[in-house]
């Protein structure tokens, strides 16, 4: 699985602006959004602002950086392999 992840500006009504939006195979399955100052000892860590599909979280985690992200985000596909 090779994830793309491609560097946009999202307005969330916050500093938070630095996102990513995540493709898999050409098809957008996450926007992760990376945590201001605001957030205090979160910030800079990587928020799932969205996830679609097998992405898609009740309870939206954050990361410690990208590779993390990247990481859960390939098990969550992966889970769907497995059904």
């Amino acid at each position: 699985m090779s994830l793309l992840f491609q560097p946009v500006q999202v307005a969330t009504g916050s500093s938070d602006s630095e996102s990513r939006l995540v493709f898999d195979d050409g098809f957008l399955v996450a926007i992760l959004v990376q945590l201001c100052t605001q957030h205090g000892d979160q910030a800079g860590r990587w928020f799932l602002e969205a996830g679609f599909g097998r992405v898609e979280h009740a309870n939206p985690p954050t990361f410690a950086d990208l590779d993390v992200a990247q990481d859960w985000i390939e098990r969550q596909l992966a889970s769907a392999e497995d059904v």
